[in-house]
Parts: C-alpha cells; sequence; structure tokens
C-alpha cells in the first residue's frame, strides 16, 4: 500500500462534508469518513483501477455518498487532490491540481 497525501483543501472540504452529514443525522457523518477511508484504502492497494477524469488525475467513486476522490498516482504516493460531490461545481479542483503539480516537481529537484 501506498502512502496517502491529502491537499489541504481535499482534507478540509472531506471534513466539512462529514460536519454537514453529522448535522443531518447522529452517526451520519461518521459513517461518510468510514466511506472516505474505506475509498482511500482501496485506492492505495491498486490506484490504477481507477479511471482517468483529465490529465494524470483518476476518480475513485465513495460507496453510498454523492462524492468521488481525485487523487495522482506518483511513484511514491498517493496525492488526494479532492474530495468533491459530485453534484456541484465539477472543475472547481483544476487549478488545486495544476498548482500542487507544480510544487510536488520542484520539491523533487
Amino acid at each position: 500500500m501506498k502512502p496517502v497525501k491529502f491537499h489541504a483543501d481535499a482534507e478540509a472540504e472531506m471534513i466539512e462534508a462529514a460536519l454537514w452529514y453529522e448535522k443531518q443525522q447522529t452517526n451520519l457523518g461518521k459513517r461518510f469518513l468510514v466511506s472516505i477511508q474505506n475509498a482511500i484504502n482501496k485506492i492505495s492497494i491498486n490506484a490504477i483501477l481507477y479511471p482517468f477524469v483529465e490529465s494524470d488525475i483518476r476518480r475513485c467513486l465513495v460507496k453510498t455518498f454523492p462524492f468521488g476522490i481525485l487523487f495522482r498516482n506518483k511513484p511514491r504516493r498517493i496525492e488526494i487532490i479532492a474530495v468533491m460531490h459530485l453534484h456541484r461545481n465539477p472543475g472547481y479542483w483544476k487549478e488545486r491540481a495544476v498548482g500542487w503539480a507544480e510544487r510536488s516537481e520542484t520539491q523533487q529537484r
């Protein structure tokens, strides 16, 4: 299994969604986070199973909830770019992905 690194905004949106679900129903936020973790575990075991959505970005759909995890499969790690609601603002994460890719390449040099 590869280690997973979250973009700060991806982690924030995941927490925000969990809090929203928890307000809707007790333990629903916890169930959301379990579904996210299950998806991340599957990604880290075999990331190439998931389709490309753009360039080198892949998407894993989250079971039970209308969310997808957008990620890059790097040689040494998985980079989570977004934990996105599938029915809202579909392209909001693109600038985030470009900026993070540029910083990652600079750090590897």
